[in-house]
């Protein structure tokens, strides 16, 4: 009761706060694009404490001027870093908020060793070499809206308007704003933001907007476009998202709030890092049903039977030798090690060992050593103790998926038979997940990668990291986003609200791309309809789904039996069903793998999967119908149809 009075407060500075944001301006936090580079980092433990010095010390430079860069490191590690505001965000406060959410979002791309994200209000870049004077790229474009086609008044105005600011920019500090305001009906009015970096001198400025604003003309006549440039960026729109400039002194009112705001800030961070801590150790009890604090959760690890010394599995993978590197990925590297006794073992190795990664990897513990199926990779152990935090699981000889997958030549290795296993395992796997009686949980990364194969190609969930345990008398969980582009649900992308068919909508992926041997290109092309999920959708119209199997399905089996055929359009109808943009009209996993395992039960036909855009993703997301056929509670558990059985601990 004390910490709720000791917060009221807070949360009312933080509302005054907001509501004068509102007044004065907006962040425009929201994330336009992200692009990750393609070279992994050399040294996690050296190249991670860099680009954190790095973002620090332009965070500084931020709050003052309203852009930064700053170099730290040496060798394959330097990390060098350049984030700016748009000229028409207040520093420090609208800047400062956009700044954060980037920097909260770049990280994404470890462990590659650099990227760029483009937000609506500003611009964040990292590198390994000085990139501060390029102002051209290989993957400069422009990002075009598909809400409106407007007319030829509209088009004649967005035209120059953007000519305007790309001559007015250069000369004012690399920025300019247009804005004309039509009257009469119909809204033809035109709003235009033109931006360099300040890295650039004025003929590089100026042949970036230029180029930009040629590419950013080929998106009239809709309604928005956005140019995203190596130095620059541009944006028109018929919407106003240009924030006020102010015309002579603010009315008193307005300044005194301002002054209290500005005078409350040290407070506000305080009280709201308290509020956030305690909002999220209640939450975290209630799911976890005991504490999630750190130090006491390493303690007990040290005594429980899951503690490894660290010097043992430094010991068992040769000192983390690369030539026992099975593999990598967001969370962490993966080695191959040979205990004492002779047992072969996987040591994930958590990339930087502090507060933010702790979190994932004791929640990562505590889910995985209380499940216990034959679809899940078997969690033997950890190590908390030493300087790094350590995960020991089950040797799986195979290693992943999509090794196999998307590789011609280890591809006609897996026949439809191993492949209708693998869709079959990983389905219940899921199923155990999704209805264990003690923990429900939601996995939030269901890819190819993700799933391992053993001596016999049997698959096992992998990599818990993102999973969240699920509370029965939950409808969703609003949680951040976190996830592989290309595998993620629509409402979870748009909305951050987790439920079990956001697994379902992986899971369909997953089939579409065991069937055609091919990687759902949407994590790493930005023209979503061209997607593999679409692509499949298409032929699925023209009943043509043949035409994209696997050349390695065809080889081995195809061709010669019209079972198989039959059963591969099964699978493909399924995954259709599973990444339907309406979240209710997917089937629940036990009711996917029904719909697998019984041949002669009729599939109910598919609606549109998501054409992934920023209107679409928040359309047809109804509430959840427990009624629909697809959502029956009645429906047969793993248990009933299939020979696998639960052993919760």
């Amino acid at each position: 009761m004390r910490r709720k009075l000791l917060l009221l407060p807070v949360l009312f500075i933080v509302t005054l706060c907001l509501q004068v944001g509102t007044t004065l301006g907006a962040a425009r936090a929201q994330t336009v694009e992200i692009r990750c580079g393609t070279i992994p980092e050399n040294n996690p433990v050296v190249f991670v404490p860099n680009f954190v010095s790095v973002m620090d010390n332009i965070s500084t430079q931020m709050r003052t001027v309203g852009y930064g860069q700053a170099i730290n490191g040496s060798g394959p590690d330097r990390n060098y870093g350049f984030a700016q505001c748009y000229g028409d965000l207040s520093v420090p406060d609208d800047c400062t908020l956009c700044y954060a959410e980037a920097r909260t979002i770049l990280p994404q791309c470890f462990p590659n060793n650099s990227g760029r994200i483009f937000l609506d209000g500003c611009f964040m870049r990292a590198e390994n070499y000085s990139f501060f004077e390029e102002y051209r790229g290989p993957h400069d474009r422009s990002l075009c809206g598909n809400t409106t086609r407007k007319g030829s008044k509209f088009r004649e105005s967005a035209k120059q308007a953007v000519l305007n600011a790309v001559v007015k920019a250069p000369k004012n500090g690399g920025y300019a704003r247009q804005e004309v305001i039509a009257s009469g009906p119909g809204n033809d009015s035109v709003y235009v933001l033109a931006n360099c970096w300040k890295t650039l001198n004025f003929d590089s400025c100026k042949a970036c907007l230029e180029n930009a604003s040629t590419s950013l003309m080929g998106c009239l006549p809709w309604s928005e476009g956005r140019a995203l440039y190596t130095g620059c960026f541009m944006r028109y729109s018929d919407q106003n998202f240009l924030n006020r400039e102010s015309s002579g002194r603010p009315k008193v009112s307005v300044i005194v709030m301002v002054i209290a705001i500005v005078s409350s800030l040290a407070v506000v961070a305080v009280g709201t890092i308290v509020g956030i801590h305690i909002w999220k150790s209640r939450r975290l009890q209630k799911k976890r049903k005991g504490s999630n604090d750190a130090t006491k959760m390493a303690k007990t690890l040290v005594k429980s039977s899951l503690n490894f010394k660290y010097s043992t599995l430094e010991y068992a993978t040769g000192n983390f030798d690369n030539a026992n590197k099975l593999g990598q990925g967001g969370f962490g590297t993966v080695y191959k090690g040979v205990l004492a006794d002779g047992r072969e073992v996987a040591v994930k190795r958590l990339f930087v060992n502090n507060r933010h990664r702790a979190g994932d990897f004791y929640n990562e513990v505590n889910l995985i050593s209380s499940l216990e199926h034959k679809n899940l990779v078997r969690l033997l152990g950890c190590s908390c103790s030493g300087p790094e935090s350590l995960l020991v699981y089950e040797f799986l000889p195979n290693r992943s998926l999509d090794r196999f997958l998307f590789d011609p030549t280890r591809g006609k290795t897996l026949n439809w038979e191993k492949r209708l296993e693998i869709i079959y395992g990983t389905a219940e796997g899921l199923i155990y997940l999704h209805e264990n009686p003690k923990v429900r949980i939601i996995h939030r990364d269901i890819k190819a990668s993700n799933v391992l194969l053993d001596s016999k190609n049997r698959a096992k969930i992998a990599d818990f990291g993102l999973a969240r345990s699920f509370q029965d008398d939950k409808s969703h969980i609003s949680t951040a986003i976190a996830g592989t582009l290309g595998y993620m649900a629509p409402e979870y992308l748009a909305h951050g609200q987790l439920t079990e068919k956001a697994d379902v909508y992986s899971y369909g992926v997953l089939l579409i791309e065991i069937v055609t041997g091919r990687q759902n290109n949407m994590s790493n092309n930005s023209d979503y309809s061209d997607s593999l999920v679409t692509t499949v959708w298409k032929h699925y119209l023209r009943e043509t789904v043949e035409e994209l199997c696997d050349p390695n399905l065809m080889f081995n089996d195809y061709n010669d039996n019209n079972h198989i055929k039959q059963e591969i359009l099964r699978v493909v109808h399924v995954a259709l069903l599973c990444v339907q943009e309406t979240s209710t009209l997917r089937p629940l996993m036990s009711r996917a793998l029904q719909f697998l395992l019984s041949k002669d039960e009729e599939l109910p036909e598919p609606t549109h999967p998501p054409f992934i855009d920023e209107k679409t993703m928040a359309l047809n997301d109804k509430n959840e119908d427990p009624s629909h056929p697809l959502n029956s509670t009645s429906s047969p558990s793993v248990a009933t149809i299939s020979s696998s059985t639960f052993y919760p601990r």
